[in-house]
């Protein structure tokens, strides 16, 4: 296929490299365009501005937030997609944001197919990302090859309308953070009665919570291990503002989310904007008084 891909940061490289090497001719653009080079050796074409790729009959996004978005549809993605044009978003966006885009395709008879994924950038370069994807199902099932690209088939069809792949990621980042701070608390507990962490994350995840989040990350809060970054800290911050705001829109209390919401902003705060979103399971440890 012809895709125009747009955004090369720690996902969205690893993602376009897995469709290069999938056999899909790939136009790229990144607003630092020397991100794109090692895309560029492997096959794909540089594109010389944002319009110059979405010329195609699929255009990707893998984008940070709804700003950075907004300003690549301003900047020509929504004018030159083709008519009947698809705009595959890996992005994690708000889901104000995600309505909105829907409207703006469908206004100009294009389709919106929601893709976020799961997964850190190690996950993303291995093929091993769990997608949700959600949009209208003969379309769905055109970009599906893509998808299988990315993820090993980790594919997870959640409905037709494109928002309900957005509140999906939104709530299962949602979740994950509520497991941080969880796991954080635990261990500065038990750390404080003299238990060994490790023991303790090994024991439980090994039971109760045998699962891909409590595993990885649990091992690396026992530790006390948060780099390499796979996923910094505001974009954690940013995750709890678009729960926060999907409660409100529908009227759903959400404490949890305002709790963390604080305490990734004490995080930011404590150990600075380059910092692993996981630093939140640091805080309860550090305040007291364990590092």
């Amino acid at each position: 296929m012809n895709i125009g891909f747009l955004g090369l940061g720690q996902m969205g490289e690893p993602l376009a490299a897995n469709l290069v090497k999938a056999g899909h001719h790939l136009t790229v653009w990144n607003r630092t365009a020397s991100k794109a080079a090692p895309l560029v050796k492997q096959g794909a074409k540089l594109a010389n501005d944002i319009a110059d790729a979405a010329r195609n009959e699929i255009v990707c996004t893998m984008l940070a937030d709804d700003s950075a978005l907004q300003h690549i549809l301003d900047d020509g993605l929504l004018d030159a997609l083709p008519r009947n044009g698809i705009h595959l978003s890996f992005s994690s966006i708000s889901v104000a944001m995600a309505e909105k885009l829907k409207k703006l395709h469908h206004d100009r008879g294009q389709h919106l197919v929601s893709a976020p994924v799961f997964g850190r950038p190690e996950a993303a370069a291995a093929a091993k990302l769990w997608v949700v994807v959600a949009g209208h199902p003969p379309v769905v099932a055109k970009i599906r090859p893509l998808l299988d690209a990315v993820s090993g088939n980790q594919v997870v069809d959640i409905g037709p309308d494109p928002v309900q792949a957005n509140i999906t990621k939104i709530s299962g980042n949602f979740l994950i953070a509520s497991a941080l701070e969880a796991m954080g608390e635990a261990v500065a507990l038990v750390r404080r009665y003299g238990v060994d962490p490790v023991q303790f994350i090994d024991f439980l995840t090994s039971t109760l919570f045998a699962a891909p989040v409590y595993k990885n990350y649990g091992a690396k809060i026992a530790r006390n291990e948060y780099e390499p970054v796979g996923f910094r800290a505001p974009l954690g911050l940013k995750d709890m503002r678009q729960t926060i705001a999907a409660g409100e829109a529908k009227t759903i209390p959400l404490p949890m989310a305002s709790l963390l919401h604080t305490q990734m902003l004490t995080a930011i705060a404590h150990y600075g904007v380059d910092a692993d979103w996981s630093v939140i399971a640091k805080l309860a440890g550090d305040h007291g008084g364990t590092k």
